[in-house]
Protein backbone atom coordinates (compact mmCIF):
# COMPACT_ATOMS: atom_id res chain seq x y z
CA UNK A 1 0.00 0.00 0.00
CA UNK A 2 1.39 3.80 -0.54
CA UNK A 3 2.80 5.38 2.30
CA UNK A 4 0.65 8.23 1.62
CA UNK A 5 -2.69 6.42 1.59
CA UNK A 6 -1.65 4.63 5.37
CA UNK A 7 -1.18 8.18 6.47
CA UNK A 8 -4.25 9.64 6.08
CA UNK A 9 -5.97 10.66 9.26
CA UNK A 10 -8.99 9.64 9.55
CA UNK A 11 -12.20 10.66 11.72
CA UNK A 12 -14.53 7.82 12.98
CA UNK A 13 -18.01 9.34 14.06
CA UNK A 14 -20.29 6.17 16.15
CA UNK A 15 -22.20 6.94 18.79
CA UNK A 16 -22.56 2.58 18.96
CA UNK A 17 -19.05 1.57 20.69
CA UNK A 18 -19.51 -1.83 18.74
CA UNK A 19 -20.33 -0.60 15.20
CA UNK A 20 -17.18 1.65 15.77
CA UNK A 21 -15.15 -0.95 16.40
CA UNK A 22 -16.16 -3.05 13.58
CA UNK A 23 -15.00 0.11 11.11
CA UNK A 24 -11.39 0.46 13.29
CA UNK A 25 -10.80 -3.04 12.67
CA UNK A 26 -11.48 -2.45 8.87
CA UNK A 27 -9.29 0.52 8.95
CA UNK A 28 -6.52 -1.19 10.72
CA UNK A 29 -6.77 -3.74 8.50
CA UNK A 30 -5.74 -2.07 5.72
CA UNK A 31 -3.06 -0.22 7.49
CA UNK A 32 -4.51 3.04 8.86
CA UNK A 33 -3.08 4.07 12.21
CA UNK A 34 -3.94 7.91 12.46
CA UNK A 35 -7.89 7.16 13.76
CA UNK A 36 -9.40 9.32 16.23
CA UNK A 37 -12.88 7.41 17.30
CA UNK A 38 -15.99 9.97 18.65
CA UNK A 39 -18.93 8.58 20.25
CA UNK A 40 -20.59 11.76 21.28
CA UNK A 41 -21.78 13.58 18.27
CA UNK A 42 -22.68 16.97 20.34
CA UNK A 43 -20.43 20.00 19.09
CA UNK A 44 -19.08 17.30 16.46
CA UNK A 45 -17.88 20.20 13.85
CA UNK A 46 -16.01 22.01 16.63
CA UNK A 47 -13.87 18.54 16.82
CA UNK A 48 -14.10 17.85 13.56
CA UNK A 49 -12.06 21.74 13.05
CA UNK A 50 -9.89 20.71 15.89
CA UNK A 51 -9.02 17.19 14.21
CA UNK A 52 -8.80 18.72 10.68
CA UNK A 53 -9.24 15.29 9.25
CA UNK A 54 -8.11 14.05 5.68
CA UNK A 55 -11.40 11.84 5.59
CA UNK A 56 -14.54 11.29 8.12
CA UNK A 57 -16.65 8.11 8.51
CA UNK A 58 -20.19 8.28 9.97
CA UNK A 59 -21.86 5.73 11.34
CA UNK A 60 -25.76 5.78 12.43
CA UNK A 61 -26.81 3.00 13.47
CA UNK A 62 -31.29 3.91 13.23
CA UNK A 63 -30.71 7.74 12.13
CA UNK A 64 -33.87 9.83 12.43
CA UNK A 65 -34.59 12.23 10.22
CA UNK A 66 -33.03 15.43 12.42
CA UNK A 67 -29.64 12.94 12.55
CA UNK A 68 -29.13 12.98 9.02
CA UNK A 69 -29.78 16.44 8.58
CA UNK A 70 -27.16 17.60 10.69
CA UNK A 71 -24.53 15.53 9.60
CA UNK A 72 -26.09 16.44 5.61
CA UNK A 73 -25.06 20.01 7.02
CA UNK A 74 -21.83 19.10 8.71
CA UNK A 75 -20.98 16.91 4.95
CA UNK A 76 -21.71 20.38 2.71
CA UNK A 77 -19.63 22.71 5.45
CA UNK A 78 -16.16 20.15 5.95
CA UNK A 79 -15.38 20.01 2.20
CA UNK A 80 -13.50 16.36 3.30
CA UNK A 81 -14.37 13.02 1.79
CA UNK A 82 -17.03 11.53 3.93
CA UNK A 83 -18.24 7.67 3.86
CA UNK A 84 -21.73 7.17 5.57
CA UNK A 85 -23.04 3.92 6.79
CA UNK A 86 -26.77 3.91 8.01
CA UNK A 87 -28.75 1.05 8.61
CA UNK A 88 -31.72 2.00 6.42
CA UNK A 89 -32.56 4.88 4.07
CA UNK A 90 -35.22 6.19 2.01
CA UNK A 91 -34.89 7.72 -1.50
CA UNK A 92 -35.21 11.26 0.16
CA UNK A 93 -32.16 10.85 2.67
CA UNK A 94 -30.36 9.17 -0.51
CA UNK A 95 -30.87 12.09 -2.55
CA UNK A 96 -30.07 14.51 0.05
CA UNK A 97 -26.88 12.76 1.20
CA UNK A 98 -25.95 13.20 -2.68
CA UNK A 99 -26.85 16.76 -2.48
CA UNK A 100 -24.75 17.19 0.46
CA UNK A 101 -21.65 16.04 -0.77
CA UNK A 102 -21.66 12.80 1.13
CA UNK A 103 -19.03 10.44 -1.14
CA UNK A 104 -20.42 6.94 -0.07
CA UNK A 105 -23.66 6.47 1.31
CA UNK A 106 -23.84 3.27 2.37
CA UNK A 107 -26.99 1.37 3.38
CA UNK A 108 -27.19 -1.93 5.61
CA UNK A 109 -23.46 -2.77 4.58
CA UNK A 110 -21.29 -2.59 7.89
CA UNK A 111 -19.12 -5.25 7.47
CA UNK A 112 -15.14 -5.02 8.24
CA UNK A 113 -14.01 -6.17 4.70
CA UNK A 114 -16.01 -3.63 2.95
CA UNK A 115 -14.50 -0.76 4.97
CA UNK A 116 -11.82 -0.04 3.37
CA UNK A 117 -12.77 0.02 -0.72
CA UNK A 118 -16.07 2.21 0.88
CA UNK A 119 -13.26 4.70 2.47
CA UNK A 120 -11.25 4.45 -1.30
CA UNK A 121 -14.04 5.06 -3.41
CA UNK A 122 -15.91 7.99 -1.02
CA UNK A 123 -11.89 9.59 -1.40
CA UNK A 124 -12.15 8.72 -5.02
CA UNK A 125 -15.31 10.45 -5.91
CA UNK A 126 -14.47 13.55 -3.69
CA UNK A 127 -11.39 14.19 -5.59
CA UNK A 128 -13.46 13.78 -8.93
CA UNK A 129 -16.14 15.47 -7.27
CA UNK A 130 -13.60 18.78 -6.20
CA UNK A 131 -11.63 18.29 -9.55
CA UNK A 132 -15.29 19.36 -11.63
CA UNK A 133 -15.92 21.95 -9.11
CA UNK A 134 -12.72 23.43 -10.20
CA UNK A 135 -13.51 23.40 -13.59
CA UNK A 136 -16.65 24.28 -13.38
CA UNK A 137 -15.49 27.55 -11.30
CA UNK A 138 -12.97 27.88 -13.57
CA UNK A 139 -15.59 27.96 -16.70
CA UNK A 140 -17.75 30.40 -14.78
CA UNK A 141 -14.55 32.76 -14.49
CA UNK A 142 -14.33 32.99 -18.15
CA UNK A 143 -17.76 32.99 -19.18
CA UNK A 144 -17.92 36.50 -16.65
CA UNK A 145 -14.33 37.35 -18.24
CA UNK A 146 -16.23 37.49 -21.89
CA UNK A 147 -19.07 39.03 -20.90
CA UNK A 148 -17.04 41.96 -19.13
CA UNK A 149 -14.85 42.40 -22.30
CA UNK A 150 -18.47 42.51 -24.12
CA UNK A 151 -19.62 45.06 -22.33
CA UNK A 152 -17.00 47.25 -22.74
CA UNK A 153 -16.33 46.74 -26.04
CA UNK A 154 -20.38 47.39 -26.74
CA UNK A 155 -19.10 50.59 -24.56
CA UNK A 156 -16.33 51.64 -26.65
CA UNK A 157 -17.66 50.92 -29.99
CA UNK A 158 -21.09 53.44 -28.91
CA UNK A 159 -19.03 56.33 -27.57
CA UNK A 160 -15.62 56.34 -29.24
CA UNK A 161 -17.05 54.80 -32.71
CA UNK A 162 -15.11 52.02 -33.21
CA UNK A 163 -15.49 48.43 -34.50
CA UNK A 164 -15.40 45.61 -32.47
CA UNK A 165 -11.98 44.56 -33.40
CA UNK A 166 -10.47 47.62 -32.90
CA UNK A 167 -12.41 48.23 -29.37
CA UNK A 168 -10.78 44.74 -28.39
CA UNK A 169 -7.24 46.08 -30.05
CA UNK A 170 -7.75 48.96 -27.77
CA UNK A 171 -9.24 47.02 -24.43
CA UNK A 172 -5.70 44.23 -25.34
CA UNK A 173 -3.54 47.33 -25.72
CA UNK A 174 -4.45 48.82 -22.53
CA UNK A 175 -4.34 45.58 -20.58
CA UNK A 176 -0.64 45.08 -22.02
CA UNK A 177 0.63 48.35 -21.64
CA UNK A 178 -0.77 48.29 -17.54
CA UNK A 179 0.34 44.81 -17.38
CA UNK A 180 -2.83 43.68 -16.74
CA UNK A 181 -5.56 40.94 -17.54
CA UNK A 182 -8.01 42.42 -20.28
CA UNK A 183 -11.41 41.65 -17.76
CA UNK A 184 -9.49 43.99 -15.31
CA UNK A 185 -9.35 46.58 -18.13
CA UNK A 186 -13.08 45.95 -19.16
CA UNK A 187 -14.49 46.01 -15.82
CA UNK A 188 -12.46 49.43 -15.09
CA UNK A 189 -14.04 50.66 -18.02
CA UNK A 190 -17.56 50.08 -17.58
CA UNK A 191 -17.23 51.18 -13.96
CA UNK A 192 -15.86 54.44 -15.41
CA UNK A 193 -18.57 54.64 -17.62
CA UNK A 194 -21.24 54.70 -14.32
CA UNK A 195 -22.31 51.33 -15.46
CA UNK A 196 -24.15 52.26 -18.34
CA UNK A 197 -24.38 49.51 -20.51
CA UNK A 198 -27.63 48.08 -21.38
CA UNK A 199 -29.24 45.36 -18.92
CA UNK A 200 -29.75 42.74 -21.98
CA UNK A 201 -25.61 43.45 -22.11
CA UNK A 202 -25.17 41.73 -18.68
Amino acid sequence: MPESETTLSILVIDENRLRAAVIEAGLRDAGYSKLTIVHDVAGIARRIADIAPDVIVIDLENPNRDMLESMFQLSRSVKRPIAMFVDRSDQAAIEAAVEAGVSAYVVDGLKRERVKPILDMAISRFNAFSRMSRELEEARSQLESRKLVDRAKGILMKTRGLSEADAYALLRKTAMNQNRKISEIAESLITAAGLLAPPEDK
